[in-house]
């Protein structure tokens, strides 16, 4: 009897399902090797839901510097070694500088963070806004709103103590808000500085959760209505609450710049570029959000891993303090002492190694098939620069897990010198990315570290608090971070006593923000703009021009 033509294209279909769904999971011989896998999961069942970056130190132990994840029917490909990010991702940027879809991610800002965007000319056009006012010789001209955001941290730290977290947070916020939009963030309890962290937690918790990863190895579950997937609804939720806050801000620089009462900032330049290019006032506010959020979170976080160090190894804080007393004196440390304060410079570079916010890396993803090493790599496979595995590889730094500036002895290379160093092995740490996804911030970063550090050693001792049932000292747990699972990570909030060396130095903080705030209006606001040569301070300060 004859098959109807129905039933062919039945059961051709069928075969073709089966063996689709025969080759989910499995990985191909030609790929990097990795853990076995299992049909249609792969390796999904051997990811932890906590502290996945210590699993992921263990396989490259076991499968070497390039090793493969299957997750259904993802491939992520996880770099552990610096010479395979710097092969792939610096080397061959021209290629591996695109991101995977992420799609419960995009969900919640309508795939308008800069940071998430495919490599293309959506990204250019942000990258380029952004790079007119972050760029080398640009980046000069914010160094007096760096000195006094960090005077408003000493002297929130000597009136609060214990708000230790929320005032380095202030500090990183209130200078990135400036060079964005023009003003500064100058209270803890500012309601969008407050709503912007909250959402940021939240935001990369989510990018990292179970669910997100479900719908990436599975996009047939994209299909399913909200009621079964709550994580999306709580992702437009946050959508519905971040949008206005972002797109809110953009919106009203924009007014005072179209008005002639703007400070000099990022969105002038990018008005201009919004007029050329022609998008929407969201899709600004979203390329303003991602500086914001990464020039708020990044340096504030490995501050607050500086502290928690300090209390952990109280003899580097010792070192620390002496260095700075022999330079400085009675004199609070500036940027003209960066040269003299080595033993500082070393703290700068070791709390960006041995805590590295972004932990595993933001995944690039390769824009077409290639091969390494006799491995194929895959069009569209996640790459993974392993960042917490390098900063802990023992064969690279000695003792890893150990707070020890020392070993950055006879290094003068500032982070970008450093990435950008073609002996590898020379690189300190990967903590700003790489190729052509490298932070744009970097110069900026480097500074605000630089004077954070320094002055918190010069102003403050940092003592553990007593366990008041044991009497015996608390010491926090480096290995406890959060949000966990989370892109971004710090330490999770932990007690320290801290206190102003001497009553000399508290005065002179005091007297240092009486100084200084004679350039700020009575709403805490810069009432002028410092010029571009301000390395000595404030005498080159003059009157915003109307625009």
């Amino acid at each position: 009897m004859a098959i109807s033509t129905t039933a062919l294209v039945l059961v051709t279909t069928v075969l073709i399902l089966v063996y689709r769904l025969r080759n989910i999971g499995r990985r191909p011989k030609n790929y990097p090797p990795g853990p076995p896998t299992l049909p249609l999961i792969g390796n999904i069942h051997q990811i932890p839901a906590k502290k996945s970056h210590l699993q992921f130190q263990k396989w490259a132990d076991e499968y070497g510097p390039i090793y493969s994840l299957i997750l259904g029917t993802r491939t992520i490909v996880v770099l552990s070694s610096d010479k395979t990010v710097q092969d792939l991702l610096d080397k061959r940027s021209n290629i591996y500088s695109s991101r995977p879809e992420a799609y419960l991610a995009r969900t919640i800002d309508g795939g308008r963070r800069i940071v998430l965007t495919e490599y293309g000319d959506k990204w250019r056009v942000g990258r380029k806004a952004v790079h007119n006012s972050l760029h080398i010789k640009k980046s000069e001209s914010y160094v007096p709103y760096q000195d006094l955001e960090s005077k408003a941290m000493l002297l929130g730290l000597l009136d609060h103590p214990d708000q230790f977290y929320a005032q380095s947070r202030r500090y990183s916020n209130a200078l990135t808000t400036q060079i964005l939009f023009g003003f500064r963030t100058t209270s803890v309890d500012d309601p969008k500085f407050v709503q912007l962290f909250q959402g940021f937690e939240k935001w990369s918790n989510l990018g990292a959760s179970r669910t997100a990863a479900l719908l990436d190895t599975y996009p047939i579950f994209r299909h399913l209505p909200d009621a079964l997937l709550p994580m999306r609804r709580y992702a437009k939720e946050l959508h519905k609450k971040e949008a206005p806050l972002y797109g809110g801000l953009y919106v009203e620089a924009k007014k005072k710049i179209q008005e002639g009462r703007s400070k000099p900032c990022m969105c002038i330049d990018l008005v201009k570029i919004q007029e050329q290019e022609g998008f929407d006032d969201l899709a600004a506010g979203y390329i303003c959000a991602g500086v914001l959020e990464a020039g708020s979170d990044t340096t504030s976080s490995t501050l607050i891993g500086f502290i928690q160090a300090m209390l952990i190894w109280p003899e580097v804080a010792k070192s620390a303090q002496a260095e700075v007393d022999r330079v400085c004196g009675d004199r609070i440390p500036d940027l003209n002492d960066l040269p003299d304060l080595p033993y500082i410079r070393g703290c700068m570079k070791e709390g960006l190694r041995w805590m590295p916010v972004v932990i595993l890396g933001i995944p690039h993803a390769v824009i077409c098939d290639d091969e390494y090493m006799g491995y194929k790599i895959p069009k569209g496979a996640e790459i993974i620069g392993n960042a917490w595995a390098i900063h802990n590889d023992p064969k690279r730094h000695h003792d890893p897990r150990r707070f020890d500036p020392t070993r950055w002895a006879g290094d003068d290379q500032n982070s970008m010198e450093s990435a950008s160093n073609l002996d590898v092995s020379k690189r300190d740490h990967f903590a700003f990315g790489n190729g052509r996804r490298i932070c744009q911030g970097i110069h900026i970063a480097d500074r605000s570290l630089f004077l954070g550090m320094s002055r918190l050693v010069w102003a403050f001792d940092f003592e553990r608090p007593i366990d008041e049932a044991t009497g015996e000292e608390i010491i926090p747990d480096a290995g406890d971070l959060s949000p966990d699972p989370g892109l971004l990570v710090q330490p999770t909030p932990f007690k320290a006593v801290i206190k102003p060396r001497d009553v000399g130095k508290a005065g002179r903080v005091r007297e240092e923000w009486r100084k200084v705030t004679e350039y700020l209006d009575d709403a805490g606001q810069w009432k002028a703009v410092p010029g571009e040569s301000s390395w000595k301070g404030y005498e080159q300060a003059e009157t915003v021009e109307k625009m």
